[in-house]
């Protein structure tokens, strides 16, 4: 597996976990349980965020890991 492959996979896994923690937040009937999963899938975003422009930056510089 290729650098690029490992990246997308991760992504599409954190992508899974933020929707994931988005139907917690929304379907829980404990509010501090719903906030808890509310910010902890902000994090996540974040994370996402991150990765995907770090993918971005890794295709740029090593164009062998570009999928």
């Amino acid at each position: 597996m290729t650098v690029g492959s490992n990246v997308n996979q991760v992504l599409s896994t954190i992508k899974g976990i933020e929707a994931q923690l988005s139907a917690l937040a929304l379907n829980s009937t404990i509010p501090e349980a719903s906030r808890v999963f509310h910010e902890t899938m902000l994090v996540i975003s974040e994370i996402k965020t991150d990765l995907e422009k770090r993918k971005i930056k890794v295709e740029i510089e090593e164009p062998q890991y570009k999928n």
